[in-house]
Protein backbone atom coordinates (compact mmCIF):
# COMPACT_ATOMS: atom_id res chain seq x y z
CA UNK A 1 0.00 0.00 0.00
CA UNK A 2 1.35 3.45 -0.82
CA UNK A 3 2.81 5.51 2.01
CA UNK A 4 -0.14 7.94 1.95
CA UNK A 5 -2.60 5.11 2.62
CA UNK A 6 -4.35 5.33 -0.75
CA UNK A 7 -6.06 2.25 -2.13
CA UNK A 8 -5.12 2.62 -5.82
CA UNK A 9 -6.86 -0.61 -6.88
CA UNK A 10 -7.66 -1.23 -10.55
CA UNK A 11 -11.24 -2.28 -11.28
CA UNK A 12 -11.70 -6.06 -11.05
CA UNK A 13 -8.87 -6.51 -8.57
CA UNK A 14 -9.23 -7.21 -4.86
CA UNK A 15 -8.36 -5.61 -1.55
CA UNK A 16 -7.65 -7.37 1.74
CA UNK A 17 -7.55 -5.69 5.12
CA UNK A 18 -8.03 -7.27 8.57
CA UNK A 19 -11.32 -5.56 9.51
CA UNK A 20 -12.72 -7.90 12.15
CA UNK A 21 -15.58 -5.69 13.26
CA UNK A 22 -16.88 -5.13 9.76
CA UNK A 23 -16.44 -8.71 8.63
CA UNK A 24 -14.13 -7.91 5.75
CA UNK A 25 -11.91 -10.95 6.06
CA UNK A 26 -12.45 -11.88 2.42
CA UNK A 27 -11.33 -9.79 -0.51
CA UNK A 28 -13.30 -6.73 -1.51
CA UNK A 29 -13.98 -6.84 -5.23
CA UNK A 30 -13.86 -3.54 -7.11
CA UNK A 31 -16.28 -3.52 -10.05
CA UNK A 32 -18.54 -1.20 -11.99
CA UNK A 33 -21.17 -1.38 -9.22
CA UNK A 34 -18.87 0.18 -6.62
CA UNK A 35 -15.92 1.72 -8.46
CA UNK A 36 -17.12 5.33 -8.12
CA UNK A 37 -17.45 4.96 -4.35
CA UNK A 38 -14.07 3.23 -4.05
CA UNK A 39 -12.35 6.00 -6.01
CA UNK A 40 -13.94 8.74 -3.91
CA UNK A 41 -13.11 7.09 -0.58
CA UNK A 42 -9.59 6.51 -1.85
CA UNK A 43 -8.96 10.25 -1.80
CA UNK A 44 -11.47 11.47 0.80
CA UNK A 45 -11.27 13.65 2.86
CA UNK A 46 -10.27 15.79 -0.08
CA UNK A 47 -11.08 19.30 1.09
CA UNK A 48 -14.59 19.24 -0.37
CA UNK A 49 -16.39 18.74 2.93
CA UNK A 50 -15.88 16.93 6.20
CA UNK A 51 -19.10 14.84 6.02
CA UNK A 52 -19.74 12.16 3.39
CA UNK A 53 -22.61 9.67 3.10
CA UNK A 54 -22.05 6.26 1.51
CA UNK A 55 -25.35 4.60 0.65
CA UNK A 56 -26.60 1.58 -1.24
CA UNK A 57 -28.94 -1.42 -1.07
CA UNK A 58 -28.51 -4.34 1.31
CA UNK A 59 -25.61 -6.54 0.27
CA UNK A 60 -23.93 -3.88 -1.84
CA UNK A 61 -20.82 -3.89 0.38
CA UNK A 62 -21.19 -0.45 1.94
CA UNK A 63 -20.35 -1.54 5.49
CA UNK A 64 -17.24 -3.37 4.34
CA UNK A 65 -16.08 -0.52 2.13
CA UNK A 66 -16.73 1.95 4.94
CA UNK A 67 -14.80 -0.34 7.28
CA UNK A 68 -11.83 -0.38 4.93
CA UNK A 69 -11.85 3.41 4.93
CA UNK A 70 -12.07 3.47 8.74
CA UNK A 71 -9.14 1.07 9.10
CA UNK A 72 -7.02 3.05 6.68
CA UNK A 73 -7.78 6.38 8.36
CA UNK A 74 -7.65 5.12 11.94
CA UNK A 75 -11.27 6.19 12.43
CA UNK A 76 -13.51 5.52 15.40
CA UNK A 77 -16.16 3.07 14.13
CA UNK A 78 -19.69 3.13 15.55
CA UNK A 79 -23.12 1.80 14.62
CA UNK A 80 -26.08 4.16 14.51
CA UNK A 81 -27.61 3.24 17.85
CA UNK A 82 -24.27 3.88 19.58
CA UNK A 83 -24.14 7.52 18.53
CA UNK A 84 -25.82 8.70 21.71
CA UNK A 85 -23.48 6.75 23.99
CA UNK A 86 -20.19 8.42 23.11
CA UNK A 87 -18.46 11.37 24.74
CA UNK A 88 -17.95 13.95 22.02
CA UNK A 89 -14.87 15.22 23.80
CA UNK A 90 -13.18 11.85 23.40
CA UNK A 91 -13.61 11.77 19.62
CA UNK A 92 -13.14 15.46 18.84
CA UNK A 93 -10.72 15.89 15.96
CA UNK A 94 -10.70 12.18 15.08
CA UNK A 95 -12.08 10.57 11.91
CA UNK A 96 -15.40 8.83 12.57
CA UNK A 97 -17.45 6.16 10.82
CA UNK A 98 -21.13 5.89 11.70
CA UNK A 99 -22.55 2.74 10.09
CA UNK A 100 -26.34 2.34 9.88
CA UNK A 101 -26.34 6.08 10.40
CA UNK A 102 -30.08 6.39 9.84
CA UNK A 103 -30.57 4.54 13.17
CA UNK A 104 -28.90 7.31 15.19
CA UNK A 105 -31.19 9.57 17.18
CA UNK A 106 -31.68 13.06 15.76
CA UNK A 107 -29.89 14.98 18.50
CA UNK A 108 -26.80 12.75 18.48
CA UNK A 109 -26.55 12.85 14.70
CA UNK A 110 -26.94 16.63 14.74
CA UNK A 111 -24.07 17.00 17.22
CA UNK A 112 -21.81 14.60 15.31
CA UNK A 113 -22.30 16.49 12.06
CA UNK A 114 -21.68 19.82 13.79
CA UNK A 115 -18.53 18.41 15.39
CA UNK A 116 -17.20 17.26 12.01
CA UNK A 117 -17.95 20.61 10.40
CA UNK A 118 -16.38 22.64 13.22
CA UNK A 119 -13.20 20.55 13.56
CA UNK A 120 -12.78 19.43 9.95
CA UNK A 121 -12.38 15.81 11.10
CA UNK A 122 -14.05 13.51 8.54
CA UNK A 123 -17.38 11.87 9.37
CA UNK A 124 -18.45 9.00 7.10
CA UNK A 125 -22.13 8.05 7.27
CA UNK A 126 -23.10 4.62 5.87
CA UNK A 127 -26.74 3.73 5.24
CA UNK A 128 -29.14 2.18 2.76
CA UNK A 129 -30.70 5.48 1.74
CA UNK A 130 -29.17 8.88 1.09
CA UNK A 131 -29.52 11.37 4.00
CA UNK A 132 -32.06 13.42 2.06
CA UNK A 133 -34.47 10.52 2.50
CA UNK A 134 -34.07 10.23 6.28
CA UNK A 135 -36.91 11.45 8.46
CA UNK A 136 -36.20 13.98 11.19
CA UNK A 137 -38.16 16.39 13.35
CA UNK A 138 -35.24 18.80 13.79
CA UNK A 139 -35.27 21.55 11.14
CA UNK A 140 -31.57 22.30 11.66
CA UNK A 141 -30.70 18.63 11.17
CA UNK A 142 -32.87 18.50 8.06
CA UNK A 143 -30.88 21.29 6.45
CA UNK A 144 -27.59 19.60 7.34
CA UNK A 145 -28.67 16.22 5.99
CA UNK A 146 -29.84 17.79 2.75
CA UNK A 147 -26.42 19.37 2.31
CA UNK A 148 -24.37 16.19 2.94
CA UNK A 149 -22.22 15.06 0.03
CA UNK A 150 -23.18 11.54 -1.09
CA UNK A 151 -21.81 8.64 -3.10
CA UNK A 152 -23.83 5.56 -4.01
CA UNK A 153 -23.14 1.87 -4.33
CA UNK A 154 -25.27 -0.10 -6.76
CA UNK A 155 -26.67 -3.60 -6.25
CA UNK A 156 -24.00 -6.29 -6.74
CA UNK A 157 -23.08 -6.87 -10.37
CA UNK A 158 -21.85 -10.19 -11.75
CA UNK A 159 -18.30 -9.78 -10.45
CA UNK A 160 -19.38 -8.87 -6.93
CA UNK A 161 -22.11 -11.52 -6.77
CA UNK A 162 -19.64 -14.20 -7.91
CA UNK A 163 -17.18 -13.09 -5.21
CA UNK A 164 -19.92 -13.28 -2.57
CA UNK A 165 -20.83 -16.80 -3.69
CA UNK A 166 -17.22 -17.98 -3.63
CA UNK A 167 -16.73 -16.52 -0.16
CA UNK A 168 -19.90 -18.11 1.24
CA UNK A 169 -18.98 -21.49 -0.28
CA UNK A 170 -15.44 -21.22 1.10
CA UNK A 171 -16.83 -20.65 4.60
CA UNK A 172 -18.43 -24.07 4.28
CA UNK A 173 -15.33 -25.66 2.71
CA UNK A 174 -17.13 -26.10 -0.61
CA UNK A 175 -15.34 -25.46 -3.90
CA UNK A 176 -17.83 -25.72 -6.78
CA UNK A 177 -16.68 -25.61 -10.39
CA UNK A 178 -16.59 -22.17 -12.05
CA UNK A 179 -19.53 -23.17 -14.26
CA UNK A 180 -21.68 -23.57 -11.13
CA UNK A 181 -20.80 -20.07 -9.97
CA UNK A 182 -21.57 -18.70 -13.43
CA UNK A 183 -24.92 -20.50 -13.47
CA UNK A 184 -25.90 -19.13 -10.05
CA UNK A 185 -24.86 -15.60 -10.99
CA UNK A 186 -27.10 -15.70 -14.08
CA UNK A 187 -30.17 -16.83 -12.14
CA UNK A 188 -29.92 -15.28 -8.68
CA UNK A 189 -31.40 -11.98 -7.59
CA UNK A 190 -28.81 -9.18 -7.31
CA UNK A 191 -28.34 -9.40 -3.54
CA UNK A 192 -25.99 -10.88 -0.97
CA UNK A 193 -29.02 -12.31 0.83
CA UNK A 194 -30.06 -14.32 -2.22
CA UNK A 195 -26.51 -15.65 -2.61
CA UNK A 196 -26.28 -16.66 1.04
CA UNK A 197 -29.68 -18.38 0.94
CA UNK A 198 -28.71 -20.39 -2.15
CA UNK A 199 -25.39 -21.49 -0.66
CA UNK A 200 -27.06 -22.50 2.60
CA UNK A 201 -29.65 -24.55 0.77
CA UNK A 202 -27.05 -26.22 -1.45
CA UNK A 203 -24.91 -27.12 1.55
CA UNK A 204 -27.91 -28.65 3.31
CA UNK A 205 -28.26 -31.21 0.50
CA UNK A 206 -24.99 -32.90 1.52
CA UNK A 207 -24.25 -33.67 -2.11
CA UNK A 208 -21.57 -32.44 -4.51
CA UNK A 209 -22.51 -28.95 -5.66
CA UNK A 210 -23.03 -29.36 -9.38
CA UNK A 211 -24.98 -27.38 -11.94
CA UNK A 212 -27.75 -29.97 -11.79
CA UNK A 213 -28.08 -29.54 -8.04
CA UNK A 214 -27.93 -25.76 -8.39
CA UNK A 215 -30.81 -25.87 -10.86
CA UNK A 216 -32.87 -28.04 -8.49
CA UNK A 217 -32.28 -25.72 -5.55
CA UNK A 218 -32.98 -22.52 -7.48
CA UNK A 219 -36.18 -24.01 -8.93
CA UNK A 220 -37.29 -24.86 -5.39
CA UNK A 221 -36.48 -21.40 -4.11
CA UNK A 222 -38.37 -19.83 -7.00
CA UNK A 223 -41.41 -22.03 -6.32
CA UNK A 224 -41.32 -21.14 -2.62
CA UNK A 225 -41.21 -17.47 -3.48
CA UNK A 226 -44.30 -17.77 -5.61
Amino acid sequence: MPADGALNIPAGEQLRLPLERHGASEAFVVSTSNEAAVRLLDRWPDGAGSVLALHGPAGSGKSRLAGIWAERRGAVALHGAEAGLIDLGEIEGRPLLLDRAQDADDESLFHLINLAVSTGAPLLLASRNAPRGWSTTLPDLRSRLDAVRTVALEAPDDAVLAAILRARFAERSIAPAPEVIDYLVRRLDRSAEAAETAVERLDARHRPVTRVLAREVLDELQAEGG
